[in-house]
Formats: C-alpha cells, structure tokens, sequence
C-alpha cells in the first residue's frame, strides 16, 4: 500500500510549538516560549509516535494479508465440499430412483435424505435388506460430507469475522499515522529562516556527539578484537615457540558462517542508500525501518518477521559492545525504531518521514534510545 512521504526537509527544519498558539499579532514573550531543544522534541517525538503507529499499521497489515489467504482457501474448500455433495445428492437420487423402479423399495425409501443419521434410516428394518453395501457406503459418505462441509462453513465465517476486525484495525493504524505525520507537517509549516539556522546548529552538536560516541565504540570493540586474537594465538602456541597449530573449532565456523551472510545482508542495505522513507513501504523504491532489515536480511536468505517487535525476538541478543556487522540494533523502549550495524559505531537504517535511508552513528538519538541489539543469523 503506497505510504504518504512529509516533504523532504533537512532535519533540522523544525518549528516552535509556540508559534502555533500564537495570532499574528501577538508576539510571544521570552519566558513563556520554549527553547529550540524543547521544539525539536516535540518534532521528534511526533515523528517516533508516527512510527510507532506505522509498526502497528504493518502488523494490521500483515494480519489481515494472511487472513484473507486463509479465508480465500476456506471458501475454496466449502465450494468443493459442495459440489461433493451435490454429486453425492444425484447418486442417492439414481439409488432411489432404480428401488423405486424395480418394486424392491417402500414409500419410506423418500425418507433416505431427510433422515438425522444414516443409523435412523438404516434402524428401518423393512428396507434394511433393500439396500446393498455400496449404497450404505454412500449414505455414510454423503452425511460425514454434509457434516463436515457444515464445519468449514463456520470456520469460514469465523475468519471473515476476524479479517473485518483486522481490516478495521488497519484503518485505526493508518489513521494514527496520518494523524501524526500531519501534525509534524504543520508544526514544520510554520518555520522562519531564523530558526532553521539555529534549529541546525543544535542538529550538528547532536550529529558529532553521536560521531564521537562511535568512534568511542569503534576503539573499545577495536581493543577486545586485538585482545582476543592475542589470547587465541597464545592458546595455540603456548611454549612461545612462534608457530602454531591450525585449529577448528565450531564457533569460528559458526562465526565466519554469520559473516558471510551478514556482508549479503549490508550488500544490500548499502545499495538503498539514498531511497526515501516511506511509512509501510517494503521496497524496492522506498522503506520503512523495519521494511529495509527485513529486505537486508532476505537478500541473505535469512527471513525476519515484518515488524521491529517481532524481529527484536528474531535472533541472538549480544552486549552493544559485542556487536557486529549485520547485528540489527532497536531503539527506544516500545521497540518501535531498527537499523542494520555495520560497524564502528555505525548503522544503515531508514530513520523517519521525510528523510532517506542513510548511514548513521547507532547514538543518533543518544546512548539512551539505544534498547537492545540482536544477532539475527
């Protein structure tokens, strides 16, 4: 389902929520009106309710999809049931009509197909030796037919019941994303120049706060790195000879197995670098957030679920500073933001309306945003 895209402002073009209270007379006081940190809050937290609700959207979207296959197949199912049984009706009708024809059936004989049970006609006793086993056989059939066709009929309207229920979700979600997205809209709408070029210096602090923090990162994975392969080739040669035994063992194989899928993986992201946002987009033109991992990760042939709290419990989950390249790193506590990590500090990921699939300090949002980070392969 196409999603709808903010116009593709800078980051920083964020406005005061002040000014939206205010008339065009009346000129805000400098104590009542909020800083620009307090403006770029309210933004941003417009923007991670907006993806929230656009995670709930692609469950709602994902439920109703397999409940219209299912239903689709169930009434595939009834309609052949039916013509079973509508076949099963005309060969009774020809047993019934040769008995009729030879004298060897009583008038009862009309009672065959209006009869509870096959049991209640078969009690008969005076028609009980007219009928031959191939004709019982098809009186049994015929019932366990109808019975279980009359089960599939439920079923089927039990699944319509709840694909209409999955399809008002739906709309809920879709309107709680709209809703968000154009309150972002408006508050970006009523941006003068004046707070732009302040609104991004206060940007550029973040960006090289959060540059500086992976860098941090980059140089304590860098150290544990160097550390481990130090205490491995001790291991392997522990006389201090200078030579070594070549060793395998499970997890290196287990190790270089992941990598290979993960640099498919960041292969992929990589090349989408640039697309646009799009809230429920699934690509190949433009993605959400958790639309580009699973995308990344299908290019590997590792299947995730489509939304970021089903993908959070779709893998390994590792310290932060035990991640690596291909780990997919969540944010916030409802899990409602993923990138792809590719190391040093950085990640791919498709960040929020209006902005395109980029790469970007895993402290873009600061080191408390960061909720967990999981190894998916």
């Amino acid at each position: 389902m196409a999603g709808i895209r903010t116009p593709a402002l800078a980051t920083a073009a964020l406005t005061s929520v002040a000014l939206l209270s205010q008339t065009a007379t009346a000129a805000p006081s400098t104590d009542d009106r909020p800083s620009l940190e307090e403006v770029e809050k309210k933004v941003d937290d417009l923007y991670r309710q907006a993806e929230s609700a656009t995670e709930k959207y692609n469950a709602a979207k994902e439920k109703a999809t397999k409940q219209r296959k299912k239903v689709d197949t169930l009434l595939d199912d009834v309609a052949q049931r039916a013509q079973k049984l509508n076949d099963a009706r005309e060969e009774l009708g020809t047993y019934a009509a040769a008995q009729y024809r030879t004298g060897a059936s009583a008038p009862d004989t009309a009672t065959l197909l209006l009869a509870d049970s096959p049991q209640d006609y078969f009690d008969q006793t005076q028609l009980m030796g007219r009928v031959t086993d191939r004709q019982k056989g098809a009186v049994d059939d015929y019932f366990a037919d109808q019975a279980e066709t009359m089960k599939k009929r439920q079923e089927a309207s039990q699944s319509l019941r709840t694909l209409t229920d999955s399809q008002n979700d739906l709309r809920t979600a879709k309107a709680a994303v709209q809703k968000k997205l154009g309150s972002a809209r408006a508050l970006l709408s009523q941006l003068t120049a004046e707070e732009k070029a302040r609104l991004a210096k206060i940007e550029e602090r973040k960006r090289q706060e959060a540059a500086r923090k992976a860098a941090e990162l980059a140089e304590q994975q860098a150290a544990q790195t160097a550390a481990a392969q130090q205490e491995s080739a001790g291991a392997s040669d522990p006389a201090g000879t200078g030579t070594s035994t070549p060793s395998s063992s499970p997890s290196t194989s287990t190790d270089s197995s992941y990598a290979t899928k993960a640099e498919r993986a960041l292969a992929f992201a990589r090349a989408q670098i640039g697309k646009p946002y799009v809230w429920g987009a699934t690509g190949p033109d433009s993605y959400d957030c958790s639309g580009l991992t699973q995308a990344a990760w299908k290019a590997a042939g590792v299947s995730l679920p489509r939304v970021t709290y089903d993908q959070v419990n779709a893998g390994t989950t590792v310290s932060l500073s035990a991640a690596q390249p291909g780990d997919l790193v969540f944010f916030y506590a409802d899990v409602t933001h993923v990138g792809i990590y590719i190391g040093n500090g950085m990640m791919i990921h498709a960040p929020k309306p209006g902005a395109y699939v980029r790469e970007e300090s895993i402290y873009y949002d600061g080191e408390s945003s960061i909720h967990s980070v999981v190894r998916p392969a």
